[in-house]
């Protein structure tokens, strides 16, 4: 798991490197056909990791936002640049994540903002770090006046969490930073109490690196409905929190979601 995680920090460096280089340049950013944005930056560092899986471990597979390789239970689960609309504008809130997810469970997660050049790393079983340095969920509840949680809404969305916000937002300060990767690690360091994602096919790449490095860091990922899911297919949302709001939060959740089959 040690070689695994420093291959994946290798990855996560070079990553970096790229969206660095064409941020303040024309990145080439286009609309995919879900309307989603995609960049020079996103199809240049998946396929650059797929040619290193290919190199290092032929035997496993990459499952990536821009482009996949290959037939595994050992995936590679990418998300080149979560937050791709700001990063596409300029704004430096964008992050790299790549988990190594076995048999639908991640066991290892990397995450890297290239702006403030933090690394979040995390093994199952061996806790969360930034830049080498432990870190930990909070204990803030629900109507402390230092609740603040993130939340994702778009118009595709397979689940509507507007009126899951409207329930919850007088017991915490909610934001939209648009990046729920990089919200996600906000959580991990306590900075965030919560956040919501309403995301369904192919959000597992958001997810992936997402669920062990904020469970390592003492916190809690479940689906909408508070259920263990698995991160190498379609997810049903997910909450992602410091533990002490989970089923408050969820039990509000289930007032207004159906889960989709």
């Amino acid at each position: 798991m040690e070689e695994y995680l420093e291959f994946a920090i290798e990855i996560a460096k070079y990553a970096g490197g790229i969206m660095r280089k064409y941020f303040q340049e024309d990145n080439g950013s286009s609309y995919k056909g879900d309307n989603t944005i995609v960049t020079k930056a996103d199809t240049e560092i998946n396929h650059y990791l797929i040619e290193r899986v290919k190199e290092r471990y032929p035997e496993h597979s990459v499952d990536g936002e821009e482009e996949k390789f290959g037939t595994s239970n050992y995936v590679w689960i990418c998300d080149p640049v979560d937050g791709t609309a700001m990063y596409a504008r300029h704004i430096p809130v964008a992050v790299f994540s790549l988990a190594l997810v076995v048999d639908g469970k991640p066991v290892i997660g990397v995450v890297y903002d290239p702006f403030l050049n933090r690394l979040y790393q995390a093994i199952e079983g061996k806790g969360a770090y930034c830049n080498d340095i432990p870190i930990h969920v909070s204990d803030i509840v629900l109507g402390d006046k230092r609740s603040v949680s993130n939340f994702d809404i778009w118009v595709d969305a397979p689940y509507d969490i507007s009126e899951v916000m409207k329930k919850l937002e007088k017991q915490s300060y909610f934001v939209a930073i648009g990046s729920v990767i990089r919200a996600s690690m906000c959580v991990a360091t306590g900075d965030f109490n919560a956040a919501i994602f309403p995301g369904g096919a192919g959000k597992y790449c958001d997810m992936a690196a997402v669920k062990v490095i904020v469970e390592e860091a003492g916190g809690k990922v479940t689906n909408l409905f508070g259920e263990n899911q698995r991160y190498d297919q379609t997810i049903q949302g997910a909450i992602i929190s410091n533990g002490k709001v989970h089923d408050e939060i969820e039990e509000v959740l289930k007032k207004y979601m159906k889960k989709k089959i």
